[in-house]
């Protein structure tokens, strides 16, 4: 396996002139990210026809042809379970790659297996069992060695060997609007730190407010410390303030799990947060809460389960791309009278043929259970 090293802006240059010939360019990214908010990119892969690339983010100045390829429409850019990766050129690049064929997901539509291993994508189509003996490297270090260089290569060049297999399988099933739709809903970030708080619901809006203002002083620290957020306070310690809403230090002090050092540079800042979102609270209580779906909810969400794997079954895609559980029960949910906020991925190929039965199924499940009851 070769690869050319990509060092200099001319170097990175003459890369992308010569990817972005092709249809489509495989990409991956080394990053570390063990004591920092944000992923610290380390190393960046390229592959297109025969090529590969490995780009060294540490030695360039001027990243625009790469951000220039990441947004080039004409060139499709084939990432695997691209998530992190999108993270990485966001925060690094401020530009995610589009179009974006995920491998992953492609796997799931096309029925060969939800949340396939890239390893386990090229075994299966390709033959081609790979090592996994890079995969705690240090990438930050240098210079990379042979097999942290063979490694990385890897990650592209049997990528772009399973983009034409991919491709053809979606043309022939009809599936690749739908791939490339999962690629340009992809977004970075997550459910938010909030969704970790799973009683947040049983907050009144007093300490729900003090939580929220919390959370959003936290992320902010994190950003600009770039340290993880557990560094700055960690999830019971900062819920534990929203429940006792302490008014003066030693109350926060009594604050289990606080760190002393935490309340001698940050515990005005925190009773201040505190006093200001109480006051706030009073005026502009915040919306509540979702709470968690009624037995009768579960109950129809349950009924629903068999639906949406004959969904799977006709359609003849891993039933785990359709729809996780936990949007059965919103489905459930909007059918007993509730108003539910309906998840984006809701909208373009799902809406017909997932969604739009789906709710079908769960009023004629409603109403059996009216007539029953």
């Amino acid at each position: 396996m070769s690869w050319k090293w990509v060092r200099t802006d001319d170097e990175l240059a003459a890369a992308v002139a010569d990817a972005s010939a092709f249809s489509a360019v495989a990409v991956d990214t080394e990053v570390r990210r063990r004591d920092t908010f944000y992923p610290q990119v380390a190393l960046i892969q390229l592959a297109a026809g025969d090529n590969c690339w490995l780009i060294d983010p540490l030695t360039l100045t001027d990243t625009r042809p790469l951000s220039d390829l990441l947004a080039n429409t004409k060139v499709i850019k084939v990432l695997h379970s691209a998530s992190e990766d999108l993270e990485v050129f966001e925060h690094w690049l401020g530009q995610i790659p589009q179009p974006l064929f995920d491998t992953q997901r492609a796997a799931a539509l096309l029925n060969l297996g939800f949340g396939l291993s890239y390893r386990a994508l090229v075994e299966a189509l390709l033959g081609v069992e790979l090592a996994k003996d890079e995969t705690q490297s240090d990438w930050l270090k240098r210079p990379l060695s042979e097999a942290q260089c063979e490694y990385a290569a890897q990650d592209v060049t049997y990528l772009i060997r399973c983009w034409p297999i991919l491709a053809e399988r979606a043309k022939e099933r009809d599936r690749m609007a739908w791939i490339l739709e999962e690629g340009a809903q992809m977004e970075t970030g997550g459910k938010g730190p909030l969704a970790k708080f799973k009683s947040a619901w049983k907050l009144d809006p007093e300490k729900l407010a003090v939580l929220l203002a919390l959370l959003e002083w936290r992320e902010q620290q994190a950003k600009n410390r770039d340290k993880p957020r557990s560094w700055i306070l960690n999830d019971k310690s900062l819920y534990a303030i929203a429940q006792r809403l302490p008014a003066n230090t030693g109350a926060l002090g009594a604050v289990d799990g606080i760190p002393p050092g935490v309340i001698r540079r940050q515990g005005d800042v925190l009773l201040s947060i505190v006093a200001d979102a109480s006051a706030e609270a009073a005026e502009r209580p915040p919306a509540s809460l979702p709470r968690p779906a009624s037995a009768e909810a579960r109950r129809v969400a349950k009924q629903l389960s068999g639906a949406l794997q004959a969904l799977a079954d006709q359609l003849d895609v891993s039933v785990e791309i359709l729809m996780p559980n936990r949007e059965l029960e919103l489905i459930a949910r909007e059918a007993l009278g509730e108003t539910i906020l309906a998840p984006a991925n809701w909208h373009g190929w799902r809406s017909a043929e997932v969604i739009a039965p789906l709710r079908r199924r769960a009023e004629v499940t409603v109403e059996n259970l009216d007539d029953a009851g």
